[in-house]
């Protein structure tokens, strides 16, 4: 006996949304429906919008479908989830979203909340008369399950979205192994491999993370350098000749240091320098920046 929330019992027994939706030729609205699933399998689903065209939103959202408690409560979920929203926004609604709405659902039962997402997307993008699916790389590779017709891509991607562990608890969201067993090995092969991609980019990660924290912690102990005035005037006309002038006199300009006050340097720009409409971005860029590294971070540098 499953454990149901209230809230799937309810929409169980007493079904919100229920049926289809008739276009009705009105102006600025269009009616779409997406299907997933196969009864031969087992679980279908037809979810029916009904858009408003001018702004993309969805209008009302009903369901027919074949399936179980757990199937009939996550179609009303999806369709009270979705209606009001725009498109996009739809779009962002996941099987999580839809088992959160019901109190959860069992695990063994998960597939229907999937089943209400994959039927969202294929509405949406029949009627974007986008041709593709949205996962259409999940249709490419080798096909695991031949009993439900999923692939290993997709097998993959279900495990990375929600983080599965086991193999029992692959076939419980996409049924993928749920027929006469035979892929269960294979299931199991790609889920060790994914789970050790997983683990090795942890560690990848782990391993950035401990430089970068090393590379600002050797910047934060470094130690303050301290100049007197005659030796930061020294410094940073030293700088200026060196590194500077030699850049801007290259482009036609140049500049000349005029006073040190504390931290405060000005500069007098000549040449092609003096009235460029980017003077301000050489200032910035070409001097201020340079100084701060060079001589001292605290400097600040403005034009007279």
């Amino acid at each position: 006996m499953w454990d149901y929330s209230e809230k799937v019992l309810d929409l169980f027994y007493n079904p919100v949304n229920q049926g289809a939706i008739e276009d009705g030729n009105e102006p600025d609205v269009a009616v779409v429906f997406g299907e997933v699933g196969s009864i031969a399998c087992g679980d279908a689903l037809r979810l029916h919008l009904k858009v408003q065209v001018s702004k993309d939103q969805i209008l009302d959202a009903r369901f027919q479908t074949f399936g179980c408690t757990s199937a009939i409560a996550s179609s009303s979920a999806l369709t009270e989830i979705i209606k009001g929203k725009t498109l996009d926004e739809a779009l962002n609604i996941n099987n999580h979203d839809i088992a959160e709405y019901l109190g959860g659902l069992p695990e063994a039962k998960m597939h229907c909340s999937v089943m209400g997402q994959e039927a969202l997307e294929a509405a949406i993008y029949k009627y974007r008369g986008i041709e593709v699916e949205h996962h259409d790389e999940d249709d490419e590779g080798t096909l695991l399950c031949k009993c439900f017709g999923v692939t290993e891509n997709k097998v993959r991607r279900f495990i990375l979205e929600n983080d599965l562990q086991t193999v029992e608890q692959v076939t419980n969201y996409i049924k993928a192994g749920g027929g006469c067993g035979s892929c269960l090995a294979g299931i199991e092969d790609v889920l060790i491999e994914v789970q050790k991609e997983a683990a090795d980019s942890v560690r990848v990660a782990a391993s950035v993370a401990l430089k970068q924290e090393a590379a600002a912690t050797a910047v934060a102990e470094a130690p303050v350098r301290t100049l007197t005035t005659l030796q930061k005037i020294t410094l940073i006309q030293q700088v200026i000749d060196e590194e500077i002038r030699p850049v801007l006199i290259a482009d036609g300009g140049d500049v000349e240091l005029h006073d040190v006050d504390g931290d405060r340097v000005l500069v007098k720009l000549t040449g092609a320098c003096n009235g460029c409409a980017s003077s301000g971005d050489t200032v910035k860029y070409a001097i201020a920046a340079q100084l701060r590294d060079r001589v001292l971070p605290t400097l600040t540098v403005e034009a007279i």
